[in-house]
């Protein structure tokens, strides 16, 4: 029996990279998975952004370990989005205990001559995305008596590092929000915490 055995958790960025990997160390360890991602390209990204395909693919491989998925295509800039896929999750599912927000992107421009648009993708993905999810996620770990939150920050939530200005603020201004919901949260049992990697070969 694993660590998690009985326990629901909810990802976003699951279709691929650090998401999918994240859904199938929880699934060894017993959790059944929420799963989801984008399915379009995002226009600033200069690399491939997830598809419906890729999130079938973390939906097969889950349930190759014995766990259940329940998917959905929603971009973490889609309130309404997200809260469907999680009330649709923890209705299958029964509970919530985990929430993995690592939905994000990444771009590069100096800070000078990056295009609103880059600008505007990245905090509404990188940090306003995480808001929405722990905003959608929190009455559910409630009513399942407490839980994780675990928000995906990076080295640059740490420290400054040129060409990624609007990056390194939305990953910084996580921060404040996990400091937050933590304090606002952490009497009715909810942990929220950041992890900081660096460079990650997804």
């Amino acid at each position: 029996m694993g660590k998690l055995e009985g326990r629901v958790a909810f990802i976003t960025g699951a279709a691929k990279g650090q998401g999918r990997s994240h859904a199938l160390r929880l699934a060894a360890e017993g959790a059944d998975i929420i799963g989801v991602d984008i399915s379009t390209q995002v226009a600033t990204c200069p690399y491939p952004t997830a598809t419906a395909e890729d999130l079938a693919e973390t939906a097969r491989q889950v349930e190759a370990l014995g766990r259940r998925f329940v998917g959905a295509e929603a971009d973490v800039r889609d309130l309404d989005a997200l809260g469907a896929a999680v009330d649709k999750g923890v209705a299958e599912l029964g509970r919530l205990d985990i929430v993995c927000a690592n939905a994000g992107i990444a771009s590069f421009a100096p800070g000078a001559d990056m295009s609103e648009e880059m600008w505007e993708e990245m905090v509404g993905i990188n940090l306003s995305g995480v808001w929405r999810t722990c905003r959608v996620a929190i009455p559910h770990l409630i009513a399942s008596g407490g839980g994780s939150i675990v928000m995906t920050s990076s080295l640059a939530g740490l420290k400054g590092l040129a060409g990624i200005a609007h990056y390194a603020s939305a990953k910084h201004g996580m921060l404040g929000l996990m400091k937050v919901l933590a304090v606002e949260y952490g009497g009715q049992g909810i942990r929220v915490n950041a992890v900081h990697p660096t460079n990650v070969d997804t």
